[in-house]
C-alpha cells in the first residue's frame, strides 16, 4: 500500500490556508466576501475538479509513454456539479482534446488512461473519509 500526506495551515492575517506536499504549495480560500474569504486561492470544488483533471493529464502521459506514442497537444476541461445542503459534488464531467504527434487516433490512449486514473476511479467507487479532532 502507498500512502501520501499533505498539510494545511492558516496563512497569518487571512482566513485562507496554505497546503503543501513536499516542496509544492497551494493556497485554499473561499471567494471574496464569503465567510471571510479573500479569493486568494482555490476553493474545494475547484480543487476537486483540478484533482480529477490533473490526475487524468498525468495518467495520459504515463500511458502514452507505455504505448510508445507522444502527445502533441492536450486540453482537459472538467466541470463538477454541486447541490444540496450541505453542498456536495453530485457529478463530474471531463472533456479531453488530445492529438498525437504521429496523427493516430488518441481514443485507445484516452480509454486506457480512464481505466487507470486514480482520482476518478477512487471517486466513482467511493472512498471513506474520516475526520477527527487532533
Amino acid at each position: 500500500m502507498v500512502a501520501i500526506a499533505v498539510e494545511l495551515r492558516n496563512i497569518e492575517g487571512t482566513e485562507a490556508a496554505m497546503g503543501w506536499a513536499g516542496y509544492h504549495t497551494i493556497i485554499v480560500d473561499r471567494p471574496e466576501g464569503k465567510a471571510g474569504g479573500l479569493g486568494l486561492g482555490f476553493n474545494g470544488a475547484q480543487l476537486l475538479a483540478l484533482a480529477i483533471g490533473g490526475c487524468f493529464c498525468n495518467d495520459l502521459r504515463y500511458v502514452a509513454e507505455s504505448m510508445g506514442v507522444q502527445i502533441r497537444s492536450l486540453a482537459v476541461m472538467v466541470s463538477v456539479d454541486l447541490s444540496g445542503t450541505p453542498l456536495i459534488a453530485t457529478s463530474a464531467a471531463m472533456k479531453v482534446n488530445c492529438t498525437l504527434l504521429d496523427g493516430s487516433d488518441p481514443a485507445p490512449l484516452i480509454k486506457q488512461a480512464k481505466e487507470s486514473c486514480m482520482v476518478s476511479n477512487s471517486l466513482s467507487r467511493g472512498i471513506p473519509v474520516s475526520i477527527e479532532n487532533a
